[in-house]
């Protein structure tokens, strides 16, 4: 089986499914899928909570457990800002994780309070810097994961901006870079070029296809939590099918 690592330097991106619980999975594996990635809005979504750590660790953690514990794709985990502030306490969330088996980790460079804000690069860096340090000392090969959400958050220079921190988290010791909600192939290509980093994009509407992609040189697409929402958006029409029809014909 091709590494988790191995799989960000082929000359094609490859295509990460994201999951939400063992049902999921299972689709991802029997599509041949050749790595799984969770998606934290979809287990806060199922789990009755909204983005941005509104689940406790503990949560995450049991569903990761069922996830890793029923296949044996490489599995990497959004642990959004690490579910907490503290870089011990972090530490420990990714060692428990490590231990369920997972090969990666998404860590990203917003937090949410009230509202989701950028956290300085420099801090963020640092935060980096420290536990990839310890994963190294404890020989702990986990990929490493550094979300920008330069773009997600709608910066008046997103590209400047970008390339700046991923200077930054490349010194720190990031493995490869997310950059979620980058549409524009111009702006794709400046951030590609920007780093020796494989660069990681997120599915949206606008999102070039995988042969553009490609060619500007992206190695990891992910679908976040759009599978998950499409699933619920389609449960609805079917119900309201059943309801207008007075029958369950269109469940079947």
């Amino acid at each position: 089986m091709t590494s988790f690592r191995e799989l960000h330097q082929q000359k094609s991106p490859f295509l990460l499914g994201n999951v939400w619980d063992v049902q999921s999975v299972k689709v991802f594996e029997n599509l041949g899928f050749k790595a799984l990635g969770t998606s934290s809005a979809a287990i806060a979504h199922m789990l009755g909570y909204s983005d941005g750590e509104g689940m406790s660790f503990s949560e995450l953690e049991y569903i990761v457990k069922r996830i890793a514990s029923s296949t044996s794709l490489p599995l990497s985990v959004d642990i959004e800002a690490g579910y907490s502030r503290d870089i011990f306490t972090l530490i420990e969330h990714v060692e428990r994780l490590y231990d369920l088996g997972i090969v990666g980790i998404n860590l990203e460079d917003s937090q949410v309070e009230k509202d989701r804000k950028l956290v300085a690069a420099e801090r963020f860096g640092e935060t980096l810097a420290s536990l990839k340090h310890h994963l190294r000392n404890q020989e702990m090969e986990i990929f490493l994961n550094a979300r920008t959400d330069t773009f997600l958050l709608g910066l008046s220079h997103p590209v400047e901006a970008t390339i700046n921190r991923i200077r930054i988290y490349e010194e720190a010791g990031a493995d490869g870079i997310f950059v979620p909600f980058i549409e524009k192939e111009e702006d794709i290509a400046n951030i590609v070029t920007s780093t020796k980093l494989p660069v990681n994009v997120l599915s949206i509407p606008a999102l070039p296809d995988f042969h553009t992609l490609k060619t500007l040189g992206v190695k990891r697409i992910s679908m976040g939590n759009a599978a998950h929402d499409l699933l619920y958006t389609q449960l609805e029409k079917v119900i309201s099918e059943v309801l207008d029809r007075q029958s369950f014909r269109p469940l079947f």
